[in-house]
């Protein structure tokens, strides 16, 4: 008698041992794991320019608020400050440049660093310029090359408005040279040069009063200070001291 399962039609060929292996090492192999050569490096991590006309660059396509400038906290030649709680402050800073430059000069790079030793790394080297330049010209005229880069840093720091931009956007000429942040701050540099150069005492006062203002000295201990004060005697009802 013939085997009915082998030959019906309807069940079809049966699997061969090769095919039922290799559907059991198909299951129990694990995925694939992609290696590390294949894997996508991370993307690099944007950063945000600020050039400058103190606006800020585009970060991933995104165009964010435009940053304005600040203004100085007092004018160039008013050499006398404000009436203000830094009055005595702007007197001070107006005696020292009258008197004493170098020491001006020193006290406004060390507000703007606060690092140890900055106050005689600068004070020096001016009043060593001072000496030659009095000595040799009759004047101050060598310690201004020294100084006016620390215009540059404060109106860096703080983002102040430079006496190009204010004559340009005063009077709207110059329109190529704004358009180039790079030629723009060059501008601003040479700006700063002549202002030391042409106005040295009001530049080192307007100066010392702008970091007075916005970086407290670096000698001072801003730490709060906890006080303790003894209970006061107390007495009972019968005057007796506790």
């Amino acid at each position: 008698m013939a085997n009915t399962e082998e030959s019906s039609p309807l069940l079809g060929n049966p699997p061969s041992l090769q095919e039922e292996d290799d559907k059991k090492t198909s299951i129990e192999s694990p995925l694939p794991v992609p290696s590390q050569k294949q894997l996508a490096p991370p993307p690099p991590a944007a950063s945000i320019g600020y050039p400058a006309d103190g606006l800020p660059l585009g970060y991933d396509g995104v165009i964010t608020e435009p940053i304005r400038r600040n203004q100085w906290n007092s004018s160039l030649f008013n050499c006398l400050g404000r009436n203000d709680e830094f009055c005595s402050s702007d007197l001070e800073v107006c005696l020292l440049g009258a008197v004493a430059p170098c020491v001006l000069y020193g006290s406004n790079v060390e507000r703007l660093n606060s690092t140890p030793g900055t106050f005689t790394n600068h004070c020096m080297p001016y009043s060593v310029l001072y000496v030659l330049g009095t000595a040799i010209f009759g004047g101050n005229l060598l310690a201004r090359w020294f100084s006016y880069p620390s215009r540059t840093a404060i109106r860096r720091k703080f983002n102040l408005e430079g006496n190009f931009e204010s004559v340009v956007s005063s009077c709207g000429c110059c329109g190529s040279v704004v358009e180039d942040d790079v030629q723009r701050e060059q501008w601003e540099m040479a700006c700063d040069f002549a202002t030391h150069v042409f106005c040295h005492a009001c530049a080192l006062c307007q100066e010392g009063r702008e970091v007075r203002r916005r970086v407290p000295h670096p000698g001072l201990n801003l730490k709060p200070i906890l006080v303790m004060i003894p209970p006061c005697e107390q007495f009972m009802s019968g005057r007796e001291k506790v």
